[in-house]
């Protein structure tokens, strides 16, 4: 199980990755574009998963589009899902407490690279994350 340590710890490794709180929330962007970020569940959608309250703490991070997203919650819906509010937009949402490293180490490079400049990108291959 991964917690908010690691994730730190694994976006920040990740070439010119910054760490800011907003609303209470930690956020973690390149070139500040926010590729992943903590995003505690409204009314609406604690609602339209079935709870009355977060259980869990949620991770989110972008992904190249929808069908990438559509992809991953498929192959694993028990770690990754959607709600309404993201609908059309190219993000995830992730059980932080299922999330083991290598699944997290993959997750925040891919978003990573979904948002890095290409001045970055062209640097080559990510060093390994966490």
């Amino acid at each position: 199980m991964a917690t908010w340590d690691d994730v730190a710890r694994t976006c920040l490794a990740l070439p010119d990755t910054t760490e800011v709180t907003s609303r209470g929330s930690r956020q973690w962007k390149v070139a500040d574009k926010l590729f992943v970020w903590e995003r505690p569940l409204g009314r609406k959608d604690l609602a339209e998963l079935g709870v009355t309250s977060q259980e869990w703490p949620v991770v989110a991070a972008r992904v190249p589009d929808e069908g990438a997203k559509a992809a991953l919650i498929a192959e694993e819906p028990e770690l990754y899902f959607t709600t309404s509010h993201f609908d059309g937009y190219a993000a995830v949402l992730c059980r932080l407490d299922r999330l083991d490293q290598e699944d997290l180490t993959e997750l925040a490079a891919d978003a990573w690279a979904c948002r890095a400049p290409r001045r970055l990108l062209a640097r080559g291959p990510l060093p390994p994350a966490g």
